[in-house]
């Protein structure tokens, strides 16, 4: 009996010695991981830390050295700035933090306020537009040369790459811009005419970017999503809504992953209370839609 007690503490007392070395290196690889992102730049919260122009802003290493040095790629792709956060996974939404530079929104403005015109929605009969009083903004399209211009192939790409459906799946992009007490009742983006499935097929997802700041209301709401309650245009509503920043970007999709529209995709834009709303629209479809 005596032996056996001696081999049970001589056993704990190893047990013991290995649990604390392993404290010990856990304790010391976590401080030399803190050590290491203050020298480099890179942890929180300087992660995202503003580095100058766009160009220069990525995460640098000691000595001031780029990360991403002469990438092209990362500069188009906004590296080390989007922050992808998701909020909803039925129906699928991700906002999706400093998508654009104050720089394209600012740009994609400038092209589109001369051309703004009075919205339209889709007829569900003929497929073509019609003025309506469920949507009560204005807006323009994107021709098929401005598609061309870099800072706009930039954000496409950028589009594609995140939501991971082509470029060429993409319909031209639709800038808005919502005044005071104006709006968009709730209403889904897939189609429910055969007209418009002709060219690319159905509207799989929706990339919705704010383009100005300072607006109360004005959420993009989704009634089906969640199980709370959410600020939309001062009122209090069941669902879930995301407030217009500028430089954000709300990703959602209109189909599920079993490739059938998807009802709660159901969305809407809230009543700006004060300030103008601008955004720019790009749906994606199935296809090609060229």
């Amino acid at each position: 009996m005596d032996s056996v007690m001696a081999s049970m503490k001589i056993v704990f007392a190893l047990l013991t010695f290995i649990t604390v070395g392993m404290i010990i290196g856990a304790l010391l690889q976590l401080a030399f991981l803190r050590r290491l992102e203050e020298s480099s730049g890179t942890g929180f919260p300087s992660f995202r830390r503003t580095l100058g122009s766009q160009n220069d802003a990525f995460l640098r290493l000691p000595g001031g050295v780029s990360h991403w040095a002469n990438d092209k790629e990362a500069e188009v792709l906004r590296l080390g700035f989007v922050k992808p956060e998701i909020i909803s996974w039925s129906p699928r939404i991700i906002v999706l933090h400093s998508f654009l530079s104050m720089e394209e929104c600012d740009y994609l403005r400038a092209i589109a306020e001369p051309r703004l015109r009075v919205s339209t929605v889709v007829d569900t009969k003929t497929g073509k537009g019609i003025k309506s009083d469920v949507r009560t903004s204005s807006g323009m399209f994107l021709n098929s040369d401005e598609r061309k211009y870099p800072i706009v192939q930039a954000i496409e790409k950028r589009i594609a790459v995140y939501s991971q459906i082509p470029a060429e799946n993409g319909e031209l992009i639709q800038v808005l811009r919502y005044e005071k007490d104006q709006f968009y009742l709730p209403h889904h983006d897939y189609f429910s005419d055969t007209f418009n499935l002709k060219r690319g097929g159905q509207r799989i997802a929706t990339m919705l970017m704010y383009l100005s700041d300072n607006v109360e209301g004005g959420e993009t709401y989704f009634p089906m999503a969640g199980t709370g309650e959410c600020p939309c245009g001062g009122k209090t509503k069941k669902g879930m809504s995301v407030k217009p920043i500028k430089g954000d970007a709300v990703l959602f999709w209109s189909m599920g992953l079993d490739g059938q529209s998807d009802p709660k995709s159901i969305h809407g834009g809230c009543e700006v209370l004060t300030g103008e709303k601008w955004s720019a629209t790009k749906w994606m479809r199935q296809r090609s839609t060229s």
